[in-house]
């Protein structure tokens, strides 16, 4: 029985996907390149400008974009669980459909970009300018948390982070 068990995880783990950055890809990126569904996990794209660059459907979880600019970028389904984007400027970006689960956007410029169907939930936007966003709802914003500096749509309000 013990066999059958090691064997079993044995080949759980060959044919599972790999889950690790892939550093070619992450190159690429940082030189400017799109990249559409590619993993870029914690990857450092913190103060670049990457204007237009193409990552729909790509793994940014936990990823640096710091300070970088992204404008016309597009972003839609992406994973950008636990990234960090304190302070970037996302013009006219697209992040249709992406997770941003326990995203920083603290003190990003987010004028023109789309949030419809984005996963809030635990992202701080404390300082965020998110006045000329679109596709922001609510029921996005009731899971997020932001400050008395966040600004939004009319009519849309955020809850104070703790």
């Amino acid at each position: 029985m013990k066999r059958l068990l090691a064997t079993a995880a044995l080949f759980a783990l060959s044919v599972s996907p790999a889950l690790a950055q892939d550093a070619s890809q992450i190159a690429r990126v940082q030189s400017g390149a799109s990249c559409s569904g590619c993993n870029l996990f914690q990857a450092d794209l913190a103060y670049r400008d990457l204007p237009n660059v193409n990552l729909s459907g790509s793994r940014l979880r936990q990823a640096d974009l710091s300070l970088t600019t992204m404008n016309g970028a597009n972003l839609s389904a992406c994973d950008l669980s636990v990234a960090n984007l304190f302070g970037a400027r996302f013009t006219g970006v697209s992040f249709r459909n992406s997770n941003l689960r326990d995203a920083n956007l603290v003190g990003g410029y987010f004028g023109g970009a789309d949030f419809t169907g984005a996963d809030l939930t635990g992202a701080l936007l404390s300082g965020a300018e998110m006045r000329q966003a679109h596709g922001l709802t609510q029921s996005q914003l009731n899971t997020a948390c932001g400050d008395t500096s966040t600004e939004l749509p009319p009519g849309l309000r955020v809850p104070s982070c703790r």
